[in-house]
């Protein structure tokens, strides 16, 4: 019974480390892909090539490879050791969902008539505004079902950072195999179907909730 009770207890500890990295992920990811996005869709050549060129990159390679560049790159090239494993792991996240989450910002925006910013202009109202007060609302609509979709593999994800020694619930399953216990291993499944399930309902309503909006 105590193997038990301390298999749970370290699932529930370890599962907070995903959670913790999954909620900043989406905090931090969510505006900074608005940026990348802007910045890919910029008029000024140098800075929608550099951007174009970053997310192609990040896009284009393994977030366990990330994972590592962040940990041990700082070191390699500045001579500055990045010691704090969680926070590299979170930077690793941050900087790949928020160029997935571009992506799909580009996406919905291109999506949206240009006459509508003609509309605007007769209006009296500058781009800004009309980016602003008009097409963001439609893109939201929009990117719902494809955002909804990057969270769910988001929480996927999370486990990955045990790559880079960080103690999710993965790895702390992992430990009890040493002792003979498997079915804590398996039993991480569950955190992420249920949370998965949560989120579905959650995303339901988002999407039902926008729906007297339509683009």
């Amino acid at each position: 019974m105590d193997a038990v009770l301390n298999a749970i207890t370290s699932l529930n500890e370890g599962f907070l480390f995903n959670l913790q990295l999954f909620g900043i992920t989406l905090l931090l990811a969510i505006p900074l892909g608005l940026v990348i996005a802007l910045g890919s869709m910029s008029k000024f050549l140098p800075l929608k090539w550099l951007t174009k060129t970053f997310v192609w990159i990040i896009r284009g390679t393994p977030l366990m490879l990330q994972l590592f560049v962040v940990l041990y790159g700082p070191g390699i090239l500045f001579d500055i050791p990045m010691s704090n494993r969680f926070l590299a792991a979170e930077v690793a996240f941050v900087i790949n969902y928020a160029c997935y989450f571009s992506e799909i910002y580009r996406g919905g925006i291109e999506s949206i008539p240009k006459g509508q910013y003609e509309a605007g202009a007769v209006l009296g109202m500058t781009r800004t505004q009309v980016f602003f007060k008009v097409v963001l609302l439609q893109v939201v609509k929009r990117i719902t079902p494809a955002m909804g979709n990057e969270v769910i593999t988001l929480t996927k994800d999370t486990s990955l950072a045990r790559v880079i020694g960080v103690t999710e619930i993965i790895m702390s399953a992992e430990r009890f195999t040493k002792q003979g216990l498997i079915w804590p291993l398996f039993s991480t499944g569950l955190y992420f179907l249920v949370m998965n399930g949560i989120l579905t309902v959650l995303l339901s309503r988002i999407e039902k909730k926008m729906d007297y909006f339509k683009a």
